[in-house]
């Protein structure tokens, strides 16, 4: 009889992603955001694409990423195969980048068998694990259903109120650069700035090469930061790389995390 995984962590190795390919319940989610699928394209064996920006995200939104809604999040990732017991892990071909966005949108949908793979596919390349090509294919309709956890993601509203909330700690993911002001935002005519009462930590400084640093080292990240518990909600360009802060402060066991789901797209946008 084939075994069924169910996770007690958010991240897990290649190693254990490798040594329990063959699991009844496990379906690998590619992650990576705007890529093209085509039979050049590699995969972990059986990955199926889990397209952030075409089938996860509210493409008539004006900002980028917006979390869609509950119907069609349930609905797309029933299209994927996705069953109530599966157990999903997600990576991208960054590293760990866009799959965390992947991650947080399960849970902020209360799905909470779902890990990010630690060093995506650079890592399972680096350890010659087998890589295929992508071809088409077909899954059987899954029955995930999901409901929404509003207290998980915040809009611009909601992130004012956050702002003169002293119980709260607003974290932004960007560049130190680009917080900073030191130069211009990648997305076009944005304006340069920052959330007001907003820290910094980018997420760059949670990684040794494609992995993250111990637990033990990203702890001492978040002690400089926060000071005492408080509410950490996270931002960054347009709320992908805010949940890599999510992630992280979750492997530390941080509670009351939000993510700004519009982030300094759209705040700098709505403000001048």
């Amino acid at each position: 009889m084939m075994k069924t995984l169910q996770l007690n962590t958010p991240l897990v190795s290649v190693d254990w992603l490798n040594s329990n390919q063959n699991a009844s319940n496990l379906i690998v989610l590619d992650a990576t955001i705007n890529k093209v699928i085509d039979t050049d394209s590699e995969r972990i064996p059986n990955a199926r694409f889990f397209d952030i920006k075409q089938k996860f995200s509210d493409i008539s939104a004006p900002f980028p990423s917006t979390l869609p809604s509950k119907e069609q999040f349930q609905s797309e990732a029933q299209n994927l195969g996705i069953n109530k017991d599966s157990c999903v892990v997600v990576y991208d071909d960054k590293g760990v980048y866009s799959c965390a966005r992947a991650w947080w949108l399960f849970k902020v949908f209360g799905f909470d068998n779902v890990a990010v793979l630690d060093g995506g596919l650079p890592e399972w390349k680096a350890n010659n694990y087998e890589v295929e090509t992508y071809k088409p294919e077909i899954y059987t309709t899954g029955n995930i259903e999901v409901n929404y956890n509003s207290e998980l993601m915040v809009n611009f509203e909601g992130v004012n109120l956050f702002t003169t909330d002293n119980t709260a700690l607003i974290v932004d993911a960007r560049s130190a650069p680009r917080f900073n002001c030191l130069v211009d935002e990648p997305r076009a005519g944005l304006r340069r700035g920052t959330i007001p009462n907003s820290k910094n930590l980018p997420y760059t400084d949670l990684f040794n090469g494609n992995t993250f640093k111990s637990v033990n080292d990203i702890s001492k990240i978040f002690n400089i930061l926060v000071r005492e518990n408080k509410t950490l909600v996270f931002s960054c360009g347009s709320g992908i790389t805010a949940c890599i802060l999510a992630l992280a402060a979750t492997l530390c066991n941080y509670k009351n995390l939000v993510v700004y789901d519009g982030s300094w797209t759209e705040y700098g946008s709505l403000t001048d």
